[in-house]
């Protein structure tokens, strides 16, 4: 099957899914999400007004906002490419792995239910994990860097919650100074059993007392504890994948999994009146690349198992990373290191950002093609209408609002 065109289809995921009428049954901070989906890059949200500086030039253009939100499939490149800018100045000369904690899939419905108490258990189960083998002399001795990342799906949209980790395999020990990693030669930091241990004991024992102090949702305690007393029968999988090849590698895999959502517009084959076709990869048969076909009531569902809960922070710092004085261990290993003072973080501009991905000065008015196209206004849509942000800003003044738009107006013009 032949992929619909790209625009075509975030226009029909926007009005056939994020805009269907199922998803008013969804609860209301799910509602606000999708439809924050629906309107992005529509008048619905905002424009900006921008005009050629060439005083021979008279060309103006309308540029709609997008969204922002972190669930939107064509929203998020820009802040990804940014975050990881920030993150080059804190890759040091070492091996880095990568960890996948995963949950038995009988946990899965608990989770569901309890999404922002047991998604911050995933995460301090994880970092535990790390943390208690590296403290240990045999394997380290040290505090590594951790950046941790969750995922609550499956190529298929399934709910399948799992924590990403890169670990450092050197890290820094109680007195400050940089330790390297003892293993090596192809040998994660420790072995493999002994992080499966750790992680089950860990997270079944903050689950049992999470239970017993009834801040747990569930229907039917006693099945839970049967569930959760034959989960600590079975093996707890902890993918312990090869170490990076170095930072370049690193980066491109934080670039694919970190500003990551549910599923991109690149995946959609097809939209019709009634269903969606996407790609996904079978990982139960061999990784081989698949096509699924949902009615949009089935898409969309799926779709709203992976909206996070409001405020709740995905992408986590651990270890000699952690946020509170990263900056002063990090300039304190370079000096160990004798490697040259970390780089200053610095925002790249978003026309800047663009011609560094597509080659193209989207800042060069089209028109004359000498002038640069600037911003004279910007206006958000309130009540159905559009408002100069500057109005918005002022303190009891009559609001100036342009007469009543087209939500659905060409991304071209008004």
């Amino acid at each position: 099957m032949e992929q619909q065109p790209l625009n075509d289809i975030r226009q029909l995921l926007q009005r056939k899914i994020f805009g269907h009428k199922c998803t008013e049954d969804f609860n209301p901070y799910s509602r606000a999400i999708f439809h924050r989906l629906q309107i992005c890059h529509t008048a619905g949200i905002g424009v900006h007004h921008l005009k050629c500086n060439k005083a021979s030039c008279s060309n103006e253009q309308y540029q709609y906002h997008s969204c922002g939100n972190r669930h939107c499939p064509n929203c998020g490149g820009l802040k990804k490419e940014q975050w990881l800018q920030d993150r080059m100045s804190e890759l040091l000369p070492t091996t880095y792995y990568h960890l996948v904690f995963t949950l038995p899939q009988e946990l899965r419905s608990l989770v569901m239910g309890n999404r922002t108490v047991l998604f911050n258990l995933l995460f301090d189960a994880s970092h535990h994990t790390i943390t208690k083998l590296s403290a240990d002399k045999k394997w380290l001795g040290a505090k590594p860097g951790i950046v941790s990342i969750l995922h609550t799906n499956g190529q298929d949209l399934s709910f399948h919650p799992h924590i990403h980790c890169i670990v450092s395999g050197g890290g820094i020990n109680a007195a400050g100074n940089w330790i390297k990693e003892k293993r090596g030669n192809g040998n994660y930091l420790y072995p493999k059993p002994a992080m499966e241990k750790e992680y089950k004991l860990y997270f079944l024992k903050k689950l049992q007392a999470l239970l017993y102090q009834q801040k747990l949702k569930t229907a039917d305690t006693t099945a839970l504890k049967m569930t959760l007393y034959n989960c600590s029968k079975i093996r707890w999988n902890v993918h312990a994948n090869a170490p990076f090849g170095g930072p370049a590698q690193i980066l491109e895999y934080l670039g694919r999994y970190t500003h990551k959502t549910a599923i991109t517009s690149h995946r959609i084959k097809e939209i019709t009146h009634t269903t969606i076709t996407f790609t996904y990869k079978d990982y139960a048969d061999g990784k081989k690349q698949k096509q699924m076909t949902l009615t949009h009531e089935e898409f969309a569902r799926r779709f709203e198992q992976h909206i996070l809960p409001k405020g709740f922070v995905k992408i986590r710092h651990g270890g000699y990373l952690a946020h509170n004085g990263k900056n002063k261990r990090i300039a304190a290993i370079h000096q160990q290191l004798k490697l040259p003072a970390p780089m200053p973080k610095v925002v790249i501009p978003f026309s800047l950002q663009m011609l560094q991905r597509t080659g193209q000065d989207y800042s060069q008015c089209p028109t004359c093609k000498e002038g640069k196209m600037e911003r004279i206004a910007s206006y958000l849509t309130r009540n159905g209408r559009l408002v100069n942000i500057k109005d918005l800003t002022r303190s009891k003044t009559k609001n100036k609002a342009s007469p009543p738009i087209n939500q659905t107006a060409s991304s071209k013009g008004l």
